[in-house]
């Protein structure tokens, strides 16, 4: 790979002894990873059933690499959400933000949504992920992505960090920004990158770090955690743009993250600081692990966090006729709905998170989850529902095997023929299920299934 020659100059600077060991691993070909979602599936079970050769990511508690050959997003289980591909550095910075249960956490650069799903996982459906992305384009990529992967307490945003700060003041108790940075990391995964990069280089990119960290900060609880990444070697955005946050914020402190033996420490020497701290950073590199470039910084706000800001919204829950017909198909599903987290927004009924800011001038994808429709005499349910629920809370499950040839047809659209027992099922919306796992909903009458599977995500 020819790379530019200030970089090279500049990574020589950083390595040091080290630099030609970098070369070297720029000609071997990139590590594939997968991380599990726990959502939906333990580390364990995964590893049960897995259909294709994998081996753990000795840094990551859920992540796997697999082979170049194999293609995991061709599978049934990809379409089940049970894993998220993903490039095995790049899981790192959710994996090391601390989080609980109840807490509100903003991913604030999400798309396409890697972080994020990761972050709703360990949440547990509780408390709210605000997940933006100021590129509408990319946040329908993020919003596929949280969909798929069962999440219920999101909220989709594409917003300017500015705005947000009008809205979230002192309102979160974890924060994550990956920032846009030049993407040095990711030359050997995308040769592409280098002409980006000979076009709009770290220091544009340092400055935009900057503006973006200024706006994020405020939002931040006393007591919570911000954890900033990039997946680029440059110092100026790297241990210079930390320098810059601790700079605007004499609450914060940087504190150590989970090690690796593979991990490098941040070097304040790079920009010329006296600050030791900067050490407890992480920068991940290719020739000192299977991955691609990282760097990531965790951030603590001293003092205790104050719980009584949580904004716990009662909606006006479901009346009349849509009351009714979502109700005659909620006796089927075996969860409970709490009435005043429901809402209609013209016939849509959705299920908002326990927690929730004030709405109105945001632009926004979703809020909360997309239950279904009302239509004329109907309830007809959605995608993301089905990918919520489990087979073992809705009556009526169509379930198939993943060698099942049917599986395939189901997902690529077809209506599907029933025989033998499957033919005294009930007749009405059916949970069509890979080994016991959700994919999408079917509807059944007498011998046949109609085919109610997200037109949008069929596989091709």
């Amino acid at each position: 790979m020819e790379l530019p020659v200030q970089f090279c100059e500049e990574m020589r600077r950083i390595l040091g002894d080290e630099y030609e060991a970098y070369l070297a691993s720029m000609e071997d070909t990139r590590k594939y990873g997968l991380r599990v979602n726990t959502a939906k599936i333990s580390v364990e079970e995964f590893e049960r059933i897995a259909p294709f050769p994998l081996r753990r990511i000795p840094y990551i508690r859920n992540g796997f690499y697999y082979d170049a050959e194999v293609q995991p997003a061709k599978h049934p289980y990809y379409f089940a959400g049970l894993y998220y591909l993903q490039d095995p550095s790049a899981m790192t910075p959710a994996s090391r933000l601390p989080l609980e249960e109840g807490d509100a956490v903003l991913d604030l650069c999400a798309a396409p949504g890697g972080k994020a799903t990761e972050l709703a996982a360990r949440l547990h459906g509780t408390g709210i992920l605000i997940a933006n992305d100021i590129s509408s384009k990319r946040a329908k990529a993020l919003l596929k992505n949280i969909e798929l992967s069962g999440v219920e307490n999101s909220f989709i945003v594409t917003e300017y960090p500015q705005k947000l700060r009008e809205y979230f003041d002192g309102f979160f108790d974890r924060i994550l920004i990956d920032a846009p940075c030049s993407g040095e990391g990711m030359f050997r995964k995308d040769p592409a990158m280098v002409k980006a990069w000979e076009k709009s280089g770290p220091a544009d990119y340092a400055k935009l770090q900057e503006q973006i960290v200024s706006q994020a900060l405020p939002m931040l609880k006393a007591g919570g955690s911000l954890l900033y990444s990039t997946c680029t070697f440059s110092p100026l955005e790297d241990e210079g743009t930390v320098e810059k946050i601790l700079a605007m914020d004499s609450d914060l402190e940087l504190v150590s993250m989970e090690g690796y033996e593979g991990f490098a420490e941040g070097n304040p020497s790079l920009i010329g600081s006296s600050d030791e701290h900067i050490r407890r950073c992480v920068r991940i590199f290719p020739h000192r692990m299977d991955g691609e470039g990282h760097f990531l910084a965790l951030f603590h706000k001293k003092g205790e966090r104050d719980t009584s800001s949580v904004h716990r919204v009662v909606r006006n829950g479901l009346k009349g006729e849509e009351k009714r017909l979502f109700e005659d198909f909620a006796r089927q599903v075996r969860r409970i709905w709490e009435p005043e987290r429901l809402e209609s927004k013209n016939g849509m009924i959705y299920y908002m998170p326990e927690i929730l800011p004030r709405m109105r001038g945001l632009r926004f994808l979703r809020s909360g989850l997309f239950l279904g429709e009302v239509k004329k005499n109907r309830f007809e349910p959605s995608q993301s529902l089905a990918m919520a629920l489990r087979s073992d809370q809705y009556d009526n499950c169509f379930r198939l095997s993943v060698q099942d040839d049917r599986v395939a047809r189901y997902l690529k659209g077809e209506t599907l023929t029933l025989t033998g027992q499957e033919t005294e099922a009930p007749d009405g919306w059916q949970l069509v299920c890979v080994d016991g796992y959700p994919l999408g909903w079917g509807k059944k009458n007498k011998n046949t299934l109609k085919n109610k599977y997200h037109s949008g995500w069929r596989m091709m």
